[in-house]
């Protein structure tokens, strides 16, 4: 970005958010696949700032374990919520003087964009203001504070709706509560903040009027979008910020060449990458770091995390966790593919399959109703349907082998620990205990007996009975 790098950027986060009503902070709940304040960390770091700092306090322990997944991040505690002004004193009483422009924004606001604190930064160095605020123009500014700005473009208050003038609540451009600061006048400033209001907390917003009563500038840079700066304090603004953000990710993989058949029902986290000409069909979720490739299709009824889909591949009604599928492969419908499951090229997993830790090989086909657990399959090989492999003795899992080109008969069992070796065969309803050379055909089931006469003598007067008889007596 062509925008100043900022000395540092401040994050907001030590709200309890008790309209969240949850016992999960605030700030930790997420939307397309980041926390709240996730999103704000990735916005800031488009900045490349030389700070990084996030204020924490409420579930303090919980969200410093979250930031620990972000090196870049400094977490700086304020043991108690007095107020936005107190939180930013607290981390310059930490940190000291920060010299050069110190952002400050929230952490609940996850639509607002790099693009558009890039802006702001741009708008404070070029107009040469003390603390430039993020504005938006809003439809109904009812409840949010005015502002007020002066002949010359300039800030001259922030009014709030209750403490304004007719006049004044007329005007549609509202605080958002987000500021670029010129450090040095903001390390001074905030420590003169009074606590004389209602609510006897420290507001940032005071140093705007402590900076302006000493001649200093106040300018404002206006958000292109006013949703960018919409906060998030219950589960209906949580849904609806979720709502907007993916169909900003699902707008944008569409601009780069992705065809996704109905937008409204496919849902896309933010750190999904998709190539251009894969189709993703209608009711798709893909969460994490989901990946899909050039002319892949996924969907439709497809959930997908943290998996990877090859070139050309097909998924259908598929659920799919931390798996890998090759290219040209074919997954569903209705298959589970668990962590470990590695499908190789023009690979068949079809419906009703559920694998967990299993390599299997190109070309190999797993085509109907089997488990597939701890287990390597070769090449070009096929697992008959309602194949079970037994991976599990009730104490401990053990790995079976199956070689290149091997057939595994419809209904077996395979038992682990067991190799099938390449070119080996079983026969059907077998239960196979030992391991098979390769070339070799397996046979594990008991010689088939016919007890004649059975259902007549022993189910007399019921249907199966009635219907032997009368076959019987028609083949005499």
């Amino acid at each position: 970005m062509s925008a100043p790098r900022p000395a540092a950027v401040i994050v907001l986060a030590a709200g309890e958010g008790t309209r969240m009503k949850s016992a999960t902070p605030k700030v930790l709940h997420e939307v397309c696949g980041r926390t709240l304040v996730g999103h704000m960390v990735h916005a800031a770091q488009e900045l490349e700032p030389a700070r990084l700092i996030v204020v924490v306090g409420h579930a303090r322990e919980r969200v410093e374990g979250h930031l620990s997944a972000y090196p870049d991040v400094t977490a700086v505690v304020q043991e108690q919520q007095n107020g936005t002004g107190h939180a930013v004193r607290i981390v310059l009483e930490n940190v000291g003087v920060i010299e050069g422009t110190v952002l400050v924004v929230y952490g609940d606001t996850p639509l607002l964009r790099g693009s558009t604190l890039a802006g702001l930064l741009e708008r404070h160095a070029s107009d040469g203001n003390a603390v430039t605020v993020l504005t938006a123009h809003v439809p109904d500014p009812t409840g949010y504070g005015r502002i007020v700005r002066g002949d010359d473009g300039a800030v001259l208050a922030i009014v709030e709706h209750k403490d304004a003038t007719p006049e004044q609540r007329a005007i549609d451009e509202m605080n958002s509560g987000v500021y670029a600061f010129d450090g040095a006048l903001l390390a001074d400033a905030v420590k003169r903040v009074s606590t004389a209001n209602s609510q006897g907390e420290e507001y940032l917003t005071d140093v705007l009027s402590i900076l302006r009563e000493e001649g200093h500038r106040v300018g404002a840079h206006v958000a292109t979008d006013h949703v960018e700066v919409e906060g998030v304090n219950n589960k209906a603004q949580l849904a609806f910020v979720r709502r907007v953000l993916n169909d900003r990710i699902v707008h944008e993989h569409m601009i780069n060449g992705v065809t996704i058949v109905d937008p409204a029902s496919t849902w896309i986290d933010a750190d999904v990458r998709l190539e251009a000409d894969a189709v993703i069909h209608p009711g798709t979720q893909l969460h994490g770091s989901s990946r899909v490739g050039t002319g892949a299709e996924v969907g439709p009824g497809c959930t997908l995390t943290d998996t990877v889909v090859g070139a050309d591949a097909v998924v259908r009604n598929a659920v799919c966790d931390s798996a890998e599928i090759g290219q040209g492969a074919s997954v569903g419908p209705f298959a589970y593919l668990r962590p470990g499951t590695r499908l190789g090229a023009k690979g068949k997993i079809g419906t009703y399959v559920e694998t967990k830790n299993a390599v299997i090989g190109t070309g190999s086909k797993v085509p109907h109703l089997s488990y597939v657990g701890d287990a390597t399959i070769g090449e070009g090989a096929n697992i008959g349907a309602a194949t079970v492999f037994v991976n599990y003795d009730g104490v401990d899992k053990h790995h079976t082998t199956v070689g290149d080109h091997a057939r595994v008969g419809s209904d077996t069992m395979l038992v682990a620990p067991l190799t099938i070796g390449d070119g080996a065969y079983t026969a059907a309803g077998s239960v196979i205990v030992n391991d098979v050379p390769p070339g070799a055909m397996a046979v594990a089931r008991g010689r088939q007996r016919n007890v004649e006469g059975w259902v007549i003598r022993r189910r007399t007067g019921t249907k199966s009975a009635q219907a032997a008889q009368r076959a019987l007596e028609a083949g005499s």
